[in-house]
């Protein structure tokens, strides 16, 4: 983890540029894709438009969705992407432009940019409150028509590639459940998950996202930079497909271990768009101004990293094709070298073999004493956990002991001189079940049956 003290830069670019526009927004769709373009201005110095396309195919009917729907669906994607677009400088006003929102509407989406930015102002060493940091001036007069058009009970399911989205598929597989694969870029770990799964092309929706270069540009010389919550703009993009292919549900994969804070005793959370907190205010928020049927909920927020692993040994079919390594997307590979592939690594180690692990990571990732620092935080002996997609503190110190426990004449070196913490153990934490959740009934006796057979 490298903090920087950026507060003097923060407040040098908020004099020199202090408003962000969102200007517009467009969309055509032709006989083979939707096309969507968003324009924003850095205080009509540098302009930026990100755009995203889906491409048609058996699952998405354009003519499900009337224009002003579209118009509410595509607005409010653009409202997640401006994030990454005004962190370059953080200007103090926020305008915009396409529509009229309500008072609540701006106060939802200020918590939402404030808490999504944590980890950003956190590693900038930024000093912000959520009262002032920035201020939403809506200057639209066209008001947003939320949808009323019949949804069917039919779940759309996003996969990232990693284990998590896998257990998720399986799952509603086994229940018989009528599902849609969701991919954004897709990658070979994210397609090879959905094949595997028993979807092809066709059937899959993919959406392509594009970064500005003229972001990228500012980033290189000097204007600010940082983590975005990814997860939301997963959120609206998935009510978008959702819209488009008559889904009412939105099954998204993330577990109970995403709601624990990256730095402990604050509300900074890298994973705070994955979390029971943002999970709650999206579904509300939905439900008011998108659809007041879509159904937004993570199947497998009942569970830990630790259970829902115990249920991806199941599946070995997938070992050589999940992939949840950020270092290595690029290549559709695992680094080797980052916390989450350590972490990884460690939530299998309970049930799946040396030799397997090692067939995955390209080695024994637990002999590597080089790893050390990231095992520290990991295992909360740091000032803060990795700011990564990582499960909890207790997690990787019941996995630390179980491997000690189980294989005492194994020489780990990394694990030299690590605490295993007095937190419960690996049998306790297979045990548990998180109450707070969004699952319903019928899926939640699927789950039990299968973590119980």
């Amino acid at each position: 983890m490298n903090r920087t003290d950026r507060q003097h830069i923060f407040l040098k670019l908020r004099k020199e540029f202090p408003i962000f526009i969102y200007q517009s927004y467009s969309f055509v769709f032709s006989d083979s894709q939707l096309d969507i373009r968003f324009n924003f201005s850095l205080a009509n110095k540098y302009f930026f438009e990100p755009t995203l396309s889906i491409p048609i195919n058996d699952n998405l009917c354009p003519e499900r969705v009337d224009k002003t729907m579209l118009e509410n669906l595509v607005f409010h994607i653009g409202m997640v992407e401006l994030i990454s677009y005004w962190k370059a400088a953080c200007p103090p006003v926020v305008q915009i432009l396409p529509h009229s929102l309500h008072p609540e509407q701006m106060q939802w989406w200020k918590n939402l940019y404030y808490h999504g930015l944590g980890e950003f102002f956190y590693l900038n060493g930024i000093s912000a409150n959520e009262e002032d940091f920035m201020q939403i001036e809506s200057k639209g007069e066209s008001p947003l028509v939320t949808g009323n058009q019949q949804l069917e009970e039919k779940y759309l399911v996003p996969v990232g590639g990693g284990k998590d989205s896998v257990v998720s598929l399986e799952i509603l597989r086994k229940a018989g459940i009528s599902m849609i694969p969701f991919i954004i870029n897709p990658r070979p770990a994210t397609e090879g998950s959905a094949k595997l799964a028993g979807f092809d092309a066709r059937q899959i929706i993919t959406v392509h996202r594009s970064i500005d270069p003229a972001l990228l540009k500012l980033n290189d010389s000097g204007f600010l930079n940082g983590h975005t919550p990814f997860s939301a703009l997963l959120a609206f993009t998935t009510a978008l497909a959702a819209m488009l292919s008559g889904c009412r549900h939105i099954a998204l994969s993330n577990e109970s271990s995403a709601n624990e804070a990256t730095v402990p005793g604050t509300t900074i959370n890298h994973q705070y768009s994955k979390s029971i907190s943002f999970e709650n205010d999206f579904r509300d928020y939905a439900r008011r101004y998108i659809h007041p049927e879509l159904n937004y909920f993570s199947l497998l927020r009942p569970l830990n990293e630790l259970q829902i692993v115990k249920l991806f040994s199941r599946f070995p079919q997938y070992f050589g094709t999940f992939k949840s390594c950020n270092v290595g997307s690029k290549t559709d590979s695992w680094c080797g070298h980052c916390p989450k592939c350590l972490f990884t690594a460690l939530m299998l180690s309970p049930f799946v073999s040396q030799q397997q692990a090692e067939d995955i990571f390209g080695r024994n990732l637990l002999a590597d004493p080089a790893l050390k620092p990231l095992l520290l935080e990991l295992s909360g002996q740091s000032t803060a956990k990795p700011f990564e997609c990582v499960g909890t503190v207790h997690e990787v110190q019941a996995a630390i002991s179980h491997l000690r426990k189980n294989d005492p004449d194994k020489t780990y070196a990394l694990l030299q001189g690590i605490e295993s913490g007095n937190g419960p153990d690996i049998e306790t934490l297979l045990q548990q079940f998180d109450n707070e959740h969004n699952v319903e009934n019928k899926l939640l006796d699927i789950i039990s049956a299968m973590f119980h057979d």
